[in-house]
């Protein structure tokens, strides 16, 4: 509920402060004078080999008198993130050279485990100001524009000159590069960057070893005495001796706060780019303005030609979708789990769409770490209100009796069926020691939210749904059913709901690659004015494709289009899911067990959620077609 109450007042302020301020909100600027302190946060350990993060202490670094956590929210627990302090701090513009952190003696398992991160390529991530940092490449086009990676390796592996056996070497000294903006009315500026350069540098000392006052002889602030990247690297072996130091310079910048978020928002991948996105997108909208054309000429010429019958001969004589008028709104099979199915496609619909406003509207900028992943938690239990309502109205039409039963469906069924999966998962990353497992509290906050949330906004939104007087259909119901006549191989049931998902996995594809880099790859994804308008091309496909192909179902003399109708549009999820395989094997370098049942396992998530979503638009647009169809015909 605090969650709930910090984003209620996060949103407030953000709509009060966006008259003033073009930076997307999440982070108010805090402006610094000369000599302010400044705390350089750790966050967690990434790897994109492996997935599973870890807690920066995990590692024999140097660790501050005291650990202190910060504020964290929902999301971030979600997602692995632990926002920890550190050794780190220096002033605000005040150049340092050769700071001494700490010396550490490796043990045998501090070794093993640096040797671990490092085989991994796991990088360390942290945090100034609320920016991550990151290192600096220079581009391999020539161009004297840099590349950014997030994050710096733990270390890496060499061999000697001369020699072909392989050994570790960890980045003991950072060399942090601070970029501010001056406000030349106050004097203070403003954080707008945040670099880091790792070196391994086998530090020496003068002798005796003085903890309180250690003089370096590799690196010195009294001799100028800088770490060069020729210097020897520290190696990683059992009773080695680690010191680690850093450097800290800061630079005037133009760039303003509004700004700084820029250098993050473009590390993507450079082989896709936006005009074929565009040129994709237009295709799919085209095809869809042909689709739904065509479908409105033709329906208009059905039912005027069927409507200017004279006589019950003329009218016998009729064939295809008008011939099924009597059975075409009969109850399908297992009729109360496609109300559950609907209304939990309404939940996900309603969750997603306002999760994509506020964040298109910038509410849900990076800088807000979790604040994504909080807002869809919260949006979906609050959405459970829909659900119910949206579940029970359906349940009513097909004359279903018990409304209790149906509305515990569908308050457990689909995310009874996810937070299993999910606590496998858990479980598994909990094994492996991983930063990235919910803790107790977390889960035990998520059940709640579940069950004392979610359940009774589903009831609520059943009892006000079973209130409603039921839908009425628009023709009656023969007592006896209609014989189907022999279908065609191309109007079999799964020919045609394969068919059906291909359309709307079309519309998303392209950018699905940019979401699956976001998450796997460590990026940052933030465009979602795009991602919105490729939503509102993913609903117009699958409720024309879904219509379309009930039209050509309905035209066989076929009036079992219930379920045929969810599915069509919600087999485009079987094409993310092989997508998602394609993906593991083309862009990913997961080699470890665990991090492919991980990988799977939420991409079968979202998978069983994109089948949900997408199921119940095509499911909508077909219903209110066939409503539509039959009103418009004369039948006696």
């Amino acid at each position: 509920m605090a969650s709930g109450a910090s984003l209620l007042s996060f949103i407030i302020f953000a709509l009060a402060s966006t008259a003033n301020c073009f930076y997307l909100p999440g982070v108010a600027p805090q402006d610094f004078s000369k000599g302010d302190e400044l705390q350089v946060k750790v966050n967690k350990l990434t790897s994109t080999k492996t997935q599973l993060p870890y807690d920066f202490y995990y590692l024999d670094y140097c660790k501050p008198k005291e650990i202190v956590n910060s504020a964290e929210n929902l999301g971030e627990v979600l997602r692995g993130d632990r926002i920890e302090n550190s050794p780190y701090v220096f002033g605000m513009r005040e150049h340092k050279l050769c700071n001494y952190v700490c010396k550490k003696k490796l043990d045998s398992k501090s070794a093993k485990n640096f040797k671990e991160k490092i085989d991994d390529e796991y990088r360390v991530q942290m945090i100034l100001d609320n920016l991550p940092v990151v290192v600096p490449r220079q581009r391999m086009d020539g161009t004297p524009a840099y590349s950014y990676e997030h994050g710096f390796r733990v270390g890496f592996k060499a061999s000697y000159a001369g020699s072909t056996e392989e050994k570790y070497f960890i980045h003991n000294h950072l060399n942090f590069e601070v970029k501010y903006h001056t406000d030349t009315v106050t004097d203070t500026a403003r954080i707008v960057g945040f670099e880091v350069t790792p070196f391994s540098v086998k530090h020496e000392y003068e002798q005796p070893w003085d903890p309180e006052n250690p003089h370096l002889i590799t690196c010195n602030a009294n001799t100028k005495r800088y770490v060069l990247s020729s210097d020897a690297p520290q190696e990683v072996e059992e009773g080695k001796e680690v010191i680690f130091s850093y450097d800290v310079s800061f630079k005037d910048s133009p760039v303003k706060w509004a700004s700084r978020w820029d250098t993050y928002l473009l590390m993507t991948d450079d082989q896709i780019h936006w005009f074929s996105i565009i040129n994709s997108l237009m295709i799919v909208l085209f095809l869809s303005g042909m689709v739904a054309m065509i479908m409105m000429r033709t329906l208009y010429r059905d039912i005027s030609k069927y409507n200017q019958l004279e006589t019950q001969d003329e009218a016998q004589e009729e064939t295809g979708w008008k011939l099924v008028h009597g059975d075409v709104f009969r109850p399908p099979s297992h009729s109360s789990l496609l109300c559950v199915y609907v209304g939990t496609g309404v939940q996900f619909f309603g969750m997603t769409l306002v999760t994509m406003i506020f964040a298109m509207l910038g509410f849900l900028s990076p800088s807000n770490r979790g604040g994504l992943m909080t807002a869809m938690v919260l949006l979906w239990v609050f959405m459970g209100l829909f659900a119910g309502y949206s579940s029970a109205r359906m349940y009513k039409m097909f004359k279903g009796a018990e409304w209790k039963k149906n509305t515990l469906k569908t308050a457990f069924m689909f995310p009874g069926t996810i937070f299993c999966i999910f606590f496998i998962l858990n479980a598994l990353i909990w094994g492996e020691k991983s930063s990235g497992a919910v803790p107790f509290g977390t889960m035990f906050a998520l059940v709640f939210l579940w069950f004392g949330i979610s359940v009774p906004l589903v009831f609520v939104g059943s009892y006000f749904g079973f209130k409603k007087p039921a839908i009425e259909d628009p023709v009656k119901t023969n007592k006896i059913p209609r014989q189907i006549p022999e279908q065609a191989w191309y109007m079999q049931p799964i020919f045609s709901v394969l068919i059906g998902g291909i359309l709307p996995f079309g519309a998303v594809f392209i950018e699905l690659f940019f979401i699956l880099t976001s998450i796997w790859l460590n990026q940052f994804y933030y465009i979602f004015g795009f991602l919105f308008i490729v939503f509102i091309i993913l609903l117009v496909t699958c409720a024309e494709i879904t219509i379309v192909l009930c039209y050509f179902q309905l035209c066989s003399e076929d009036y079992h289009w219930w379920w045929r109708a969810y599915l069509t549009s919600g087999s485009s999820a079987l094409y993310l899911f092989l997508y998602a395989i394609f993906y593991f094997f083309t862009k990913l370098e997961i080699t470890k067990l665990v991090s492919g049942i991980l990988y799977f396992g939420y991409m079968t998530i979202i998978s069983y959620a994109f089948f949900v979503l997408t199921g119940t638009i095509g499911f909508y647009a077909c219903f209110w077609f066939v409503r539509k169809i039959y009103s418009s015909v004369k039948i006696d």
